[in-house]
C-alpha cells in the first residue's frame, strides 16, 4: 500500500502571476496568432490565465473592447516613418497608409472587427498623429484635414477586411465567381452601363486598386471644403 502523501501547503505552490490589462492583452495576442480571432474570448483567455472570466472584467470591460485592444497592439508594426525620409509628404503618407493596411492583411479576422472597434491606446494615437501631420503637408485645411483622416483608415480598413475574406473564407471563390459571371454576362438591353465597364469593373490587382482609392481620397480631402451650416 502507497504511503499516504503529505498535502502540498499553499505556501510552497508557486505563485500564479498577478494579473495586468498588458499581460492580458499580450496572451490575447498569442491566442490570436495561434487560434484566430474567434478564440479571443474573455472565457478562453481566463483558461489561458488560470483565472476567472469576472476577474478579466477589472481590466477589459468586454471583449470588443479587448478586440479593440489588441488591434492597438498589433498597430505597434506599422512604420510610421513614411520609407524615404527625402520623399514628399503624399509619397511618405501612402507608404504609411500600406503599412497600416499590411498589418490589418496580416490578421483578416482582425480587419473586420477594425470596421467597428475603436482603439485608443497610444500606437493607435501614434498613427493618428503621424497621419494627420503628413496629409497637412498638402495644404487642406485644418478642418479637411481632421476628416479626411477618418476616410483614409476607413478604405485601408474595408479593403484589408474585403481581401482577407476573400483569402480565408472557402466559399469567397465562388461568390466571387459567381459575380464575375454575372457582371460578364449581363445583358445590354437591360444593363447598358454594367456591359459597357465590364472589363474593368472587377480588374487590377488589389495593391493597385487600394493605392488609386488613397489617391482618389487625398485628391478630394486637399481640394474639398467642408459644407458650411447656415447660423
Amino acid at each position: 500500500m502507497d504511503a499516504k502523501r503529505d498535502p502540498i501547503s499553499r505556501r510552497e505552490r508557486p505563485a500564479k502571476p498577478a494579473l495586468t490589462r498588458a499581460g492580458i492583452v499580450g496572451t490575447a495576442l498569442r491566442i490570436l496568432r495561434a487560434e484566430g480571432l474567434a478564440k479571443v474570448t474573455m472565457r478562453r483567455l481566463a483558461q489561458e490565465l488560470d483565472t476567472g472570466p469576472a476577474s478579466l472584467y477589472v481590466y477589459v470591460a468586454n471583449t470588443a473592447e479587448l478586440h479593440a485592444a489588441v488591434l492597438d497592439a498589433l498597430l505597434g508594426e506599422v512604420d510610421l516613418t513614411g520609407g524615404d525620409a527625402g520623399a514628399g509628404w503624399r509619397e511618405q503618407l501612402l507608404a504609411v497608409l500600406r503599412s497600416y493596411t499590411d498589418v490589418l492583411f496580416r490578421h483578416p479576422q482582425l480587419a473586420r472587427s477594425a470596421l467597428v472597434a475603436r482603439p485608443s491606446g497610444e500606437n493607435y494615437l501614434a498613427l493618428v498623429e503621424r497621419v494627420l501631420a503628413l496629409l497637412s503637408g498638402g495644404g487642406a485645411a485644418p478642418d479637411q484635414v481632421a476628416w479626411g483622416l477618418d476616410l483614409l483608415l476607413q478604405h485601408a480598413t474595408a479593403v484589408a477586411a474585403e481581401h482577407g475574406t476573400q483569402e480565408s473564407t472557402p466559399s469567397a471563390q465562388d461568390d466571387w465567381n459567381a459575380l464575375a459571371e454575372a457582371v460578364h454576362t449581363a445583358d445590354a438591353s437591360t444593363h447598358p452601363m454594367i456591359k459597357a465597364h465590364s472589363p474593368d469593373l472587377l480588374s487590377g490587382p488589389v495593391e493597385d486598386r487600394l493605392t488609386w482609392g488613397f489617391d482618389v481620397l487625398i485628391n478630394g480631402i486637399t481640394g474639398t471644403p467642408l459644407p458650411r451650416r447656415a447660423d
